[in-house]
């Protein structure tokens, strides 16, 4: 264990790539090094910290909101038992993409963190297509976590048309001082030297209208062999989620899933379920649906995010009529 600790933030937007990238520097984690990930999802069913797991580092999930509105005990239990547990060589820390900055900086650089954590260079990644939207770029916590980075990922350029890509090159030279600092990549690859780079004096703004009052409880999840399918919502920041874990052993109609991730209205469709073609991935945004095979899992998890209000009733609905060996 080094001592303070290196720790690289990683930002981005929802959809952005955040756990692609995170995926990326671990397969190219020196050898003989522990790295550990503290991830925080807006989403109840905790996604992107179990796709994490095995992936060489020692990983702990801040579910159920935005870390900068649990920077306090809930974050820092969180850390500190990674901390115990891990006693890792470098810390990466993937907040939410509906998350502001400033309080969980504030909180990494307190009196209590000073000796034991270094925080170097932190990470924006940014989908180039995004930029077109007036709404991304008029959202307060892009606007901050565009103003926090010391490197802005232009990440899923081959996803880009060339005015796309060409647009990144020039918003992002405005935003940042060299070609370096302002990087188009794909699947989240930038070089694992980066993360060493030091941390610039670019301090977040103050979240003027950063709102997240927990209207909706933070979910106490049973274990799945009392209770073999469970859901859970959550809002804050004008977005709305809803999430399930499901025991195993109920397969969901793939071409069902299917036909639901593509429904235009999620701003976020992403999980993992054993379907009729074997345990899938499934990963949606904009109207664009990503599926893949992936090994077997210990259950199976699905988590929605939209920008308009979610009936958890009715949703519930439509992915039990998902199930093709019901019970």
């Amino acid at each position: 264990m080094k001592h303070p600790i290196p720790t690289n933030l990683i930002f981005g937007f929802l959809g952005s790539g955040k756990t692609t990238a995170i995926q990326s520097l671990l397969a190219k984690k020196p050898a003989g090094e522990t790295w550990a990930v503290l991830v925080n999802e807006f989403g109840e069913a905790g996604i992107d910290g179990h796709l994490l797991e095995g992936q060489g580092a020692v990983v702990r999930e801040v579910p159920g909101g935005c870390m900068c509105c649990v920077a306090g005990l809930p974050m820092q239990m969180g850390l500190n038992m990674l901390i115990k547990q891990a006693q890792p060589d470098r810390l990466l820390i993937e907040p939410t993409g509906l998350g502001h900055p400033k309080q969980i900086l504030e909180t990494l650089q307190s009196e209590f963190y000073r000796d034991v954590l270094e925080i170097r260079a932190c990470f924006t990644l940014i989908d180039p297509k995004r930029l077109q939207e007036p709404k991304v770029l008029a959202n307060e916590n892009f606007q901050a976590q565009v103003a926090v980075a010391d490197v802005l990922i232009g990440n899923k350029s081959d996803c880009c048309e060339e005015s796309e890509r060409s647009f990144f090159r020039i918003w992002g030279l405005d935003h940042q001082e060299s070609d370096e600092s302002a990087y188009l990549t794909s699947m989240g690859d930038f070089p694992v030297e980066w993360l060493d780079r030091p941390r610039g004096l670019n301090p977040p703004p103050g979240a003027k209208g950063h709102k997240h009052k927990g209207d909706a409880p933070v979910k106490q999840w049973q274990s799945l062999q009392d209770c073999g399918w469970q859901q859970a919502s959550n809002q804050g920041e004008g977005f709305y989620s809803c999430g399930w874990r499901i025991e195993p052993a109920i397969t969901m109609d793939y071409t069902s899933l299917d036909t639901l991730a593509n429904d235009g209205q999620w701003q976020r469709l992403k999980g993992f379920l054993n379907t009729s073609k074997g345990w899938m991935s499934f990963n949606a945004l904009n109207g664009i649906v990503t599926t893949q095979p992936i090994p077997e899992q210990e259950e199976s998890r699905l988590e929605i995010i939209s920008d308009q209000r979610l009936d958890p009733v009715a949703l519930d609905g439509l992915l039990r009529d998902c199930v093709s060996n019901p019970r």
